[in-house]
């Protein structure tokens, strides 16, 4: 519809002009002594028209011709920059892909047209490293920290996840805290320094690191619950130096993780070992009452110390609910013969051989037959438990 209009109102001012100039009597003198010269009105405005519009493109014409270098040079610098930008998205492209020797050709042609030359680095090193050549990724490296731009913070976090990748733990921790105390607090270095003082078997601080990540959302409940067991039960075995800085350390675990059962039951065996077979007694209790685990039962029946009647009955209660769990019988018949109450214990091992024979099991009831002069019964059962297909 615009173009409608403006063919119409082109075509009535053309017609308008035409009719103007038919009816218009008019002349134009031009006087240069001796010359003079008379043209009509009509031909002086088209003359006019023309010669405006001539010196207007041949001004533009020349100024076309000052500026062709520049123009010229403007026009090489952006085709460079395109290719630049083109080589760059590639190498990473194909560092993704997994193309790891066209990922390092495509970084160096970025780097060597000025695209990012930092980055580009960085993916020529990346690639290099994955293709375990060493010596490139290192000229890589160099020639990303003499590269123009800020590339300090990429630069040492690439440095320090591949020095992981080769199990360099202590150099990867250095320059990672470096990052991490002068740069921003990322959760991307803080997994790193994760990973480093795992490999470091840096426990202590796995757990401080674990819970920052926990608190940022950074790590899925099971992986934070993953990383804070094993921590926890490595620092655990780390403490068994005397009771007081057992106790110290237990204290300061958190309780979810007091009742996990790996936890429960590496704690129970250093209380034992160091003789506190109540607290031992403590920590299997509070970690049953969450989660049933037929390991911290067996534990339970370690325990020597005061207290055993007690834990007795607390073994029987549970034997009302899971009459007929081998391990809890086992478990009983170890509490009763510390308890020298022989005619029960044998009740329960003969009961638990019952449910599972176990290689365990054979041997404590022949042990207790000794015990009470029954030299004959315990020597079928010192001969069940030679029996190669039983369980331990």
């Amino acid at each position: 519809m615009r173009q409608l209009f403006w063919f119409i109102a082109v075509a009535v001012v053309a017609v308008a002009a035409a009719l103007f100039l038919r009816q218009n009597a008019g002349y134009v003198v031009v006087v240069w002594p001796p010359y003079r010269v008379e043209i009509s009105l009509a031909l002086a405005l088209v003359g006019a028209i023309v010669g405006f519009f001539a010196l207007y493109w041949l001004l533009r014409l020349v100024s076309h011709a000052l500026h062709a270098p520049a123009a010229v040079a403007a026009f090489r610098k952006r085709f460079r920059e395109r290719r630049g930008r083109e080589a760059l998205r590639g190498a990473m492209q194909a560092l993704a892909e997994g193309r790891y020797s066209k990922a390092r050709k495509l970084g160096r042609r970025a780097y060597e047209l000025e695209e990012a030359p930092g980055l580009a680095a960085l993916t020529a090193a990346r690639a290099a490293h994955l293709m375990n050549e060493s010596d490139e990724r290192d000229r890589w490296f160099a020639r990303a920290e003499s590269a123009r731009g800020d590339s300090r913070e990429a630069r040492l976090a690439t440095r320090a996840e591949l020095l992981l990748d080769e199990r360099r733990f202590e150099e990867a921790r250095e320059l990672l805290r470096e990052l991490y105390a002068s740069g921003p607090k990322q959760v991307a270095t803080l997994r790193l320094l994760l990973r480093a003082e795992r490999g470091l078997q840096n426990w202590e601080e796995v757990l401080r690191i674990t819970r920052q990540l926990e608190k940022r959302g950074a790590l899925t409940a099971a992986a934070a619950e993953s990383q804070r067991v094993t921590a926890t039960v490595e620092c655990l075995k780390r403490k068994a130096i005397d009771l007081e800085t057992l106790r110290a350390f237990w204290n300061e675990v958190a309780t979810a993780d007091r009742r996990e059962p790996r936890v429960a039951a590496v704690a129970a065996r250093q209380f034992l070992a160091l003789g506190d077979c109540r607290q031992a007694h403590r920590v299997l209790t509070d970690a049953l009452g969450r989660e049933w685990a037929p390991e911290l039962v067996r534990l339970l029946g370690e325990c020597r110390g005061e207290g055993t009647i007690e834990r007795i009955e607390l073994a029987e209660k549970w034997l009302n609910e899971r009459p007929h769990d081998a391990t809890l019988l086992a478990t009983l018949g170890r509490l009763c013969a510390h308890q020298e109450l022989w005619g029960k214990a044998q009740s329960y091992f003969e009961a638990s051989l019952s449910q599972l024979p176990s290689r365990a099991t054979h041997l404590e009831l022949a042990q207790l037959f000794d015990r009470i002069g029954r030299e004959s019964d315990a020597n079928v059962h010192y001969r069940a438990a030679c029996d190669a297909a039983l369980p331990a």
